[in-house]
């Protein structure tokens, strides 16, 4: 006669829970810092090559290009209907860090050309400067958005939509940032409109590809 033993089958594994740990104010603060000066950057080096951008900043060079008005002042006073936008959906927090962030990057841009200037020479420097300027705001960007800030405009709407209907903030502002600068052509010549396509492309693959809601686990 055999015995048969019964073996309990191990409890299962609980799974691992994602604990969202919110940012301390120094942190934001670094992180608006350092979003705002890697824009500003991007921005400046767009300003003196002749590019554009798409969102409220693509209508501020536009407006610059045509009246000779800072880029810095008009992308302040662009920005300033969207924050009713940005108070009533996302908050006091986030309209606050959003104002502070315009600022910076309207305040920014004026010192940069101060201190670096480009050669406009040829088409591949104007390319490069596109494929550059276009990655330095894309990261300026990412690091914004992950401590619940923007640059106003269209990024309130972009990344409203994402929290509320899962719409990929990166696609959404790509779409319509091409539109703005294809809607420019009048304004600047082709070369200087195809390297402001791929700034674009470069800018919003960079949000697109880094920013997806539910991947990351910091707020």
């Amino acid at each position: 006669m055999s015995d048969t033993t019964s073996h309990t089958p191990p409890p299962a594994a609980k799974p691992l829970t994602r604990r969202f740990v919110p940012h301390s104010w120094f942190e934001d603060v670094l992180a608006i810092l350092t979003g705002t000066l890697l824009v500003s950057l991007g921005v400046a080096l767009f300003n003196q090559a002749g590019l554009l951008t798409g969102g409220t900043a693509g209508l501020a060079f536009l407006t610059h290009y045509l009246s000779g008005y800072s880029f810095g002042t008009v992308f302040f006073i662009i920005n300033l209907p969207f924050y009713y936008l940005a108070f009533k959906r996302m908050g006091w927090p986030f309209t606050i860090k959003t104002f502070c962030s315009v600022g910076l990057v309207s305040l920014m841009s004026g010192l940069h050309p101060k201190i670096i200037h480009l050669s406009q020479d040829n088409t591949l420097a104007m390319f490069y400067v596109a494929l550059t300027g276009g990655l330095l705001m894309g990261v300026g960007f990412i690091v914004l958005f992950r401590h619940q800030a923007s640059l106003g405009g269209i990024n309130i709407l972009a990344l409203y939509l994402q929290q509320t209907r899962g719409i990929r903030a990166g696609k959404l502002q790509m779409g319509l940032d091409i539109l703005i600068v294809l809607a420019s052509i009048r304004v600047v010549g082709w070369q200087a409109l195809a390297a402001s396509v791929v700034g674009a492309f470069a800018l919003n693959l960079a949000i697109s590809l880094n920013h997806r809601p539910g991947r990351y686990m910091t707020v």
